[in-house]
């Protein structure tokens, strides 16, 4: 099936039209057309080949929300007519220890990527929800709790479960002390879901003048790190901290803040941080620990939770013709806090 996207044809490069085939559905596919597609910064970075791992063209988009219209012969858990969702996977090895427990993101082949990873069965390579439709395996796509709004859900598939299995996975719950470093589109989604789970939250920053915002979002407090008096009080004063910040930067001062057996989770930067001093660590017997989002069944958890709850990211809608623009405003960190591309803007865009 002939679909039209937008692509990027080179790093320096901007996004444009792109006509490309979609496979014909296998037994256990699902079509999808695309109503919703979140713009998550790793979609600039693999746009810019920023990691050195991107593949032209490309057609960035791990944020999807749609309807379904067509299924598989095999296909049993969605119809068509269906509200679903498509996050940052679309297929894992399904035998290994790691899928077989439910966290396809942690394959030992490797998972499947929406965009930029080589299909299993033929090796061609994935493009992602910056366009009309997607076909994937039933037993990736998600369902959408009734009465969340679809306009603002797309960005929960990302950054909603990035910050949500480190909270899943240090337990936290009423009495729980939570830091968040970093106040983006991560960060204010953590706040979100830790305050949403019953934790006391904290919002690390450099200037108190985020505490309006922070408050806004759920924030119990804002510690400002370039306080030297209050950083010093606030030692041993959190289980969790989760580290938002997508640029190196130094992890040293968050260390003390941690009580004995707490950690800092980065689910920001991919690449280097800096020099570790590991006093910390070893009297405190505190640990820095890595999140990759999470697997299929934390992701519809994480739907059903936010449904639940009502928790929805602060999005700003565009339409898909404003991509560039919006690329270049994640560079200034100028927006609160996602971007979501409304895609029945893309047909009258690529005429």
């Amino acid at each position: 099936m002939e679909v039209i996207g937008y692509a990027a044809r080179g790093a320096d490069t901007p996004l444009a039209p792109y006509s490309f085939e979609r496979r014909a559905l296998r037994p256990n596919d699902v079509a999808i057309d695309i109503l919703y597609c979140g713009v998550c910064h790793s979609d600039l970075h693999m746009a810019r080949n920023d990691w050195g791992m991107t593949g032209y063209p490309i057609i960035p988009g791990h944020e999807i929300v749609g309807r379904v219209t067509a299924v598989g012969s095999d296909v049993t858990r969605v119809q068509a007519g269906d509200v679903v969702a498509v996050g940052c996977m679309v297929d894992s090895c399904q035998r290994c220890d790691q899928c077989r427990k439910g966290e396809e993101q942690l394959c030992r082949e490797g998972m499947t990527m929406t965009y930029g990873s080589p299909d299993r069965n033929t090796g061609e390579i994935t493009q992602g929800g910056y366009s009309k439709h997607v076909v994937v395996r039933q037993e990736f796509v998600l369902r959408v709790p009734e009465g969340l709004d679809l306009s603002r859900a797309a960005p929960l598939l990302c950054a909603g479960i990035t910050t949500y299995s480190p909270l899943r996975a240090a337990a936290v719950g009423p009495g729980s002390r939570v830091g968040i470093v970093g106040l983006g589109g991560l960060g204010h989604m953590a706040v979100k879901l830790a305050s949403g789970l019953g934790a006391h939250v904290t919002v690390l920053s450099r200037s108190p003048d985020k505490m309006a915002d922070a408050r806004a979002l759920g924030a119990d407090a804002l510690l400002v790190s370039t306080d030297e008096q209050a950083m010093a009080a606030a030692q041993s004063s959190f289980d969790l901290i989760i580290d938002t910040v997508p640029v190196r930067h130094d992890l040293n001062a968050y260390l003390p803040l941690l009580d004995v057996d707490g950690t800092l989770v980065i689910v920001g930067q991919v690449g280097p941080v800096g020099e570790l001093m590991t006093p910390p660590m070893l009297f405190g017997r505190r640990r820095i620990a890595g999140s990759l989002i999470g697997g299929i069944a934390e992701t519809q958890e994480l739907l059903d939770f936010c449904g639940r709850k009502n928790i929805l990211p602060d999005c700003e809608m565009i339409r898909i013709e404003q991509i560039n623009e919006a690329f270049e405003r994640m560079v200034r960190s100028d927006v609160r806090y996602r971007f979501v591309i409304d895609m029945s803007s893309l047909t009258a865009a690529s005429d």
